[in-house]
């Protein structure tokens, strides 16, 4: 980390403290980077793509700050940027034999240099390389401590523009809530009753989330599995390898049971790991068959901050102001099912109990309250110590991004698909689902030495919702003109 001799120097014009939660991400042993993959349809053109983030990205006073260390204290400093120190443009060769092999080592490769600490804690590589999915790429590679996922993969979508209105600002989907009705007094004594209980199960799942918390930080560990990761492995350099399968097909399967797109990906993920589990347990066991009551859990970390409107966004970077921005998450450990179910379906059906049991609880809140506690009371070291024992006690890191809805170019360059992800934590394994106009791209990072064949995981992902989607149509679950979507 540059010091900088605790000066800021001509072009610096304000200093901010870091946050607790950026604190906590500049730990050592919880250093942690958001890496973001966007295809691109056309060749890209690295002069455009600079000018663009001078006039956009970089007026956001993150991505325009540095991090000055003065003796313990550290704080972003705002400083003049020079966007040519930000763009990598290697030079590549077109025709190289495999180039989805070399985007995957070269991401991998990155990931392995740190962070200058002389400039602002972002990059953007742009490799001009046609693949089986993109005619070009471009990575991002952002510091945690700039802000959480969501909020930057939201601040980079402001960066971009809808592909049919240059000018237009792409549209992401918002969750409806519903309206408010007029009652009778019999109704309302019945909805005060639903009320009360409600609130009694809320209490309930909460205290007894927080006891399961508590226990993962004290002594609560995973059943050993070979998806979980050993200790070091935030220090292993991560493979990442993306997929994308029909959001149709999702939406189809969604409708047919009645249920959210998120039940679904978590169903699917759920199928997936099993048929992969039950395959590395058929090699290395003499039973041959997965164990019975593996305790395999995902940390999810959840957004809690007022969701930032992408149009809030751009005006943010227009202006040049801050506005709500930071670290706001807290963490719910979800319990994945890992089972080979005689019926498809029921991996669906056990995915949507487990989330709605989860969405009676405010884990999430009590969690990051706790946090923030621990890191005003005890320091980012005590706080990043804790986080990295739940995480190291738990097997995966899992979450869903929404998209656009139709599609978006960046900087004049139409989009194919954006995979975000993640490093720098102790988990061997991290799924991340990515929408995207009528497209789901989902991106799985891995420690190569705990997880060699993550093709073979992708494969597995997209296997399980084409069995899933078949045995929908098949029961006659849908009518014959929604299996066409």
């Amino acid at each position: 980390m540059v010091n900088n001799g605790g000066k800021a120097s001509s072009g610096d014009i304000y200093e901010e403290p870091l946050s607790p939660a950026a604190l906590l991400f500049q730990a050592p042993n919880f250093n942690c980077h958001i890496i973001a993959i966007m295809g691109c349809k056309t060749s890209i053109n690295p002069s455009v793509i600079k000018e663009g983030l001078q006039h956009t990205l970089i007026k956001h006073p993150r991505f325009s700050s540095k991090l000055v260390v003065q003796g313990r204290k550290k704080k972003w400093t705002r400083t003049t940027v020079n966007v040519e120190n930000h763009v990598i443009v290697p030079e590549l060769d077109p025709k190289m034999e495999n180039p989805d092999q070399f985007i995957e080592d070269y991401i991998s490769y990155i990931t392995t240099n740190p962070m200058d600490y002389s400039k602002p804690l972002w990059e953007v590589h742009l490799l001009n390389v046609k693949t089986s999915d993109a005619e070009a790429v471009g990575v991002f590679r952002i510091h945690h401590s700039i802000g959480d996922g969501a909020s930057l993969i939201s601040l980079l979508l402001a960066c971009t523009r809808k592909t049919s209105d240059t000018e237009a600002l792409p549209t992401i989907p918002v969750q409806k809530r519903g309206g408010s009705s007029t009652a009778t007094a019999g109704w309302f004594c019945w909805w005060l009753l639903l009320a009360i209980w409600s609130a009694i199960r809320l209490i309930w799942n909460t205290i007894a989330d927080l006891v399961t918390f508590l226990a993962t930080v004290l002594f609560l560990k995973d059943t050993e599995n070979p998806l979980k990761g050993g200790p070091g492995v935030e220090l292993v350099p991560k493979r990442f390898v993306h997929r994308t399968i029909g959001l149709d097909d999702i939406k189809l399967v969604k409708n047919a049971m009645n249920m959210t797109i998120n039940d679904v990906i978590l169903g699917l993920t759920q199928a997936a790991l099993s048929r992969y589990l039950h395959r590395r347990y058929a090699k290395h066991e003499s039973n041959n068959t997965l164990p019975k009551k593996l305790r395999l859990r995902a940390a999810i970390l959840v957004n809690l901050r007022p969701t930032t409107g992408i149009q809030a966004l751009a005006d943010m970077m227009a202006k040049e102001s801050k506005g709500g921005w930071g670290n706001w998450i807290g963490y719910i450990l979800l319990p994945f099912t890992i089972a080979l179910q005689n019926d498809p379906l029921d991996y669906i059906r056990v995915a949507k109990a487990t989330i709605d049991r989860r969405k009676h609880s405010l884990e999430a809140f009590c969690t990051f309250s706790t946090a923030k506690f621990v890191l005003y009371t005890f320091g980012a070291k005590v706080a990043a110590a804790i986080a990295h024992r739940v995480l190291s006690n738990t097997t995966m890191a899992f979450s869903n991004v929404v998209g656009p809805l139709e599609e978006i170019s960046f900087y004049g360059h139409p989009m194919a698909y954006l995979a975000p992800s993640v490093y720098g934590h102790p988990h061997a394994l991290t799924i991340h689902f990515q929408s995207y106009v009528n497209k789901m791209t989902f991106c799985v990072a891995v420690d190569p030495n705990v997880i060699p064949d993550p093709h073979l995981l992708c494969k597995d992902i997209e296997e399980s919702l084409k069995v899933i989607k078949d045995c929908v149509v098949e029961r006659g679950l849908i009518e014959d003109d929604a299996a066409q979507v």
